[in-house]
């Protein structure tokens, strides 16, 4: 007797489905059996993309370990354009064997995503995260705030690297070797996990900043120049949390 098109779908859907009844069901002539293997092949196919892409963004790592090296670590920074809040880094040693489908640059991906991968990601790599304040940041400049940041996030790894890569910079205070790897987020599994963790947890500063300033919608922009931020600047003024050296909020200092 055959399967119901609900038993079917039931059965694809349990993940426990072999070839050997998948071949069968596409014998099936009913349309809605159709359309369960269509869709079945759709996701196979992205599976296959996405693990292929995976592979790639290999090359890095797999180029340093046949040359010996042990921990590499991928780094990437989360914050350098917006007017308040820190810049973040992150730095991620990932396991051998390690594997995220679908992991990419961070800002590529959705708000539900990096969540999920920066749980899975804390859970299974190395990570650290570093901090430069918006303070430090006027002080400093972000250029070399950018890359305190990155030195604080290798210093709160439990592992020391003895392989950096880096998404588009080199920082001259970390004394082991290192490779600056243009639009590293997504060439690099490394530093594509240490963007989402840079930024998952810039994020989750600004929301919180956004509960004691809710005038000025940090939850959304993260601190960025939007309409509504710098309407706010304008009508409450400047708040701790403020960049004071970057221009839009200059122009909102009254001294």
């Amino acid at each position: 007797m055959k399967m119901t098109i609900k038993e079917v779908k039931h059965r694809f859907h349990s993940g426990e489905i072999t070839e050997a009844e998948v071949e069968a069901f596409r014998l099936d002539e009913r349309k809605g059996v159709k359309h369960i293997v269509a869709q079945y092949d759709r996701k196979a196919e992205e599976k296959t993309k996405l693990k292929k892409r995976f592979n790639e963004m290999l090359s890095f790592e797999n180029h340093y370990k046949e040359k010996g090296k042990g921990d590499i670590a991928g780094i990437d920074e989360a914050g350098r354009g917006p007017l308040a809040g820190p810049v973040v880094a992150g730095a991620v040693i990932l396991p051998d064997g390690f594997y995220l489908e679908g992991l990419y640059d961070s800002k590529q991906l959705s708000v539900h995503k990096r969540e999920e991968y920066y749980e899975y990601i804390q859970e299974k790599a190395d990570v650290g995260i570093g901090m430069v304040t918006n303070e430090e940041i006027d002080h400093l400049n972000i250029y070399r705030a950018t890359k305190l940041a990155m030195q604080r996030a290798v210093e709160q790894l439990s592992k020391k690297p003895d392989q950096l890569l880096i998404d588009a910079m080199k920082v001259e205070s970390i004394t082991c070797e290192q490779e600056s790897i243009v639009k590293g987020d997504q060439r690099s599994v490394s530093i594509a996990a240490a963007s989402i963790m840079a930024k998952v947890s810039r994020d989750r500063f600004m929301k919180e900043l956004s509960w004691e300033y809710p005038y000025y919608d940090f939850d959304l922009n993260q601190g960025y120049g939007t309409k509504n931020h710098l309407d706010a600047l304008r009508k409450y003024g400047v708040t701790p949390h403020h960049r004071k050296s970057f221009a839009p909020v200059k122009e909102h200092i009254f001294v």
